[in-house]
């Protein structure tokens, strides 16, 4: 399907890619890992565009299409989610114009003999097929299962997309990206800002693709879950390993390891040559000698190990003074978005030395009580921080508040005291920015580069009070472990936001679960968390969370219920006369084809100038009904779930 042969890029003197070379087949479900700015991101858009290397070559099977998913998108004001999610079908709207102008001319004309009247037959019936293949009658109902899929309401869907926020953008883009059904996925980052049960539903889809997927996550799970081959940007090469992210994860140990020994074996010999070189060098009988070692030593094709693969990178907090007992009283906190009650008279304390783990949904209103606590939106209630508190604040927009124009050095020496001012290279190198990496100005940094960067300013202030909120979107593996190590040393009080089970085991002591407008909090890390809920699974907790939201359901009363039954009677009705009609719909048209199958009365169908107009409109009314019984279903289901 797709061949990069020889693929070579420079930035700035620096060799980001030298002589590429893969493979992509179908079927294939490859996870592209590598330390933050390996050049991931810049593979995908090199792929998609065909263009941004300098050597090499990019080739796509005829014919063949990319779907393509960047981490920044320029979205279009003014549409609603569906009119946006259409745009995915560009073709089908162009072809369902086409035929209804074809069709409109054909009832119009009577030439029913001409030439340019069976012609028009002809491209009609052309149009009709290609529709046929392309989804063109189902395409409404892909969309709704894709848009609810990853988390949309059917309210939601024809909300003008300016109303939501980034993340829900991103979902749209996504959508878009799946629907248009290419053969070849490039997905950059695609869990960053989906909830569990969005990212379960992307894994199922992803794993009965029949098309290649070539993706970039930092969540191990969901690689494990969806990829059969794993490739690793390293020192300006790839590495293909034909298994899942867990096993690569071995067979990199293994090949690290083999990677030490040979450069081991190699630096001995180099010592060895250069010693006799130097031995040599100014004795003429030796002259000659020297030189073959000189030139054999510059076609030496030097063995490089992965630095940040091969490095313990250690990061320490400043140190800062002593709080009193309680860190922080609420009572009777609530908040609400218009009629949207997110937190409702909550009380909480939060002592001196307590870790947090703010577990659960999207939408349950962990961070909405992260933005009362920083006094970032407001609220009613009453929230007190306690004696020598000094708060640090990590939010998800937090690296789109750094200044483009400053260099890395300048946005870490501009918050560093003097003593950590110092030391302030060796503290970014913690953070994987080392080298010309420390000169770069903020603009040209990648997304995780930024976000890396954020949060080495946040850690390098000091406080015994941190709140961090989804701090691993955009981090990989590596950066994730520095940071989960540095929290580890960390003395003074943390609330951590995160679904990333792995990150979170072995950093807190309590557990706040926010599921079903109710917020509880569990002692012991996530583990005990876990086992409390009898699951092994972070995924398995919070979408079990939504199969009793039917159960826990405030009651309502009579007068609702009997409007309710009422709509949902009348709803039935209207299904099941549809069901009736499509029924004979579907009883015409098999007829209609077996009567085609007959000589004599095809001969008299041929004759009849109204016969193909008749035949499509029936076809047409069929889609319809078919699309409105699926919309009418899932509405159903939205009110059963409401008894």
């Amino acid at each position: 399907m797709l061949a990069i042969q020889d693929i070579s890029v420079q930035f700035g003197g620096k060799v980001l890619f030298s002589d590429m070379n893969f493979m992509v087949n179908k079927g294939d479900r490859i996870g592209l890992v590598g330390k933050n700015g390996a050049g991931k991101s810049t593979l995908l858009k090199i792929i998609h565009s065909n263009s941004g290397f300098d050597s090499g070559s990019v080739n796509l099977q005829k014919e063949m299409k990319v779907g393509y998913l960047s981490q920044d998108i320029d979205f279009v004001k003014g549409n609603t989610v569906i009119e946006e999610t259409e745009k995915a079908f560009e073709r089908i709207k162009h072809l369902q114009s086409e035929l209804y102008s074809l069709q409109s001319d054909l009832v119009k004309r009577t030439d029913y003999e001409s030439e340019s009247y069976l012609e028009l037959i002809n491209i009609s019936s052309e149009y009709e097929h290609e529709l046929n293949l392309i989804g063109g009658y189902t395409f409404h109902s892909n969309i709704e299962k894709v848009l609810y899929g990853l988390g949309f309401k059917s309210d939601d869907l024809n909300k003008l997309t300016d109303t939501f926020s980034g993340g829900w953008r991103m979902r749209i883009e996504l959508a878009k990206v799946l629907l248009s059904n290419p053969d070849i996925l490039l997905l950059d980052e695609p869990t960053n800002h989906l909830d569990i049960e969005s990212i379960v539903w992307l894994e199922n889809f992803l794993k009965s693709y029949s098309g290649a997927v070539i993706l970039v996550s930092h969540d191990r799970i969901f690689l494990d879950q969806v990829t059969n081959r794993t490739i690793e940007i390293a020192n300006s090469k790839v590495y293909d390993y034909k298994t899942s992210y867990t096993k690569y994860l071995d067979l990199r140990k293994e090949r690290l390891e083999q990677q030490i020994a040979i450069k081991k074996n190699q630096d001995k010999e180099i010592k060895q040559t250069v010693d006799l070189i130097d031995k040599f060098r100014y004795k003429a009988s030796k002259a000659a000698f020297a030189q073959s070692l000189i030139k054999k030593l510059d076609k030496m094709e030097r063995v490089e190990v992965d630095a940040v693969l091969a490095k313990k990178i250690h990061f320490s907090f400043p140190e800062s003074k002593k709080p009193g007992k309680i860190i922080v009283e609420i009572e009777q906190l609530s908040k609400s978005y218009g009629d949207k009650k997110v937190i409702q008279n909550f009380d909480f304390q939060i002592d001196r030395g307590d870790r947090l783990a703010f577990v659960g949904q999207n939408g349950q209103g962990k961070t909405t009580l992260l933005k009362c606590l920083t006094e970032t939106v407001s609220y009613q209630g009453f929230i007190k921080l306690g004696h020598n508190v000094d708060m640090s604040y990590f939010a998800q927009d937090q690296a789109e508040l750094l200044d483009p124009q400053k260099r890395v050095i300048d946005v870490i020496e501009d918050v560093a005291d003097d003593e950590l001012r110092l030391s302030s290279r060796d503290m970014l190198g913690s953070f994987l920015f080392s080298g010309d990496d420390v000169e770069k100005k903020v603009a040209v940094l990648s997304g995780g580069e930024r976000s890396r960067l954020a949060l080495c300013k946040m850690l390098l202030q000091s406080s015994n009070f941190l709140i961090l909120d989804e701090p691993t979107n955009h981090l990989d593996m590596v950066s994730k472990e520095v940071l989960k190590n540095a929290l580890k040393l960390y003395k003074g009080t943390v609330i951590i936001v995160s679904h990333d089970r792995d990150f979170l085991i072995g950093l807190t002591n309590k557990v706040v679960e926010f599921r079903d407008g109710q917020i509880k909090t569990h002692l012991g890390d996530i583990n005990d968390y876990l086992r409390f809920r009898k699951t092994e699974s972070m995924r398995d907790v919070e979408i079990r969370s939504r199969s009793h939201e039917k159960e826990l359901k405030t009651p309502m009363d009579r007068s609702d219920k009997k409007r309710l039954e009422k709509e949902i009677k009348k709803m039935s009705n209207q299904i099941s006369k549809i069901e009736r009609r499509i029924e004979e719909l579907e009883g015409f048209i098999e007829q209609y084809d077996q009567d085609l199958q007959n000589p004599i009365k095809a001969d008299t169908f041929m004759s009849d100038s109204d016969f193909f107009a008749k035949y499509e409109k029936i076809k047409g009314e069929l889609d319809e009904q078919m699309y409105e019984w699926e919309s009418l279903q899932s509405k159903m289901e939205v009110l059963l779930k409401q008894r």
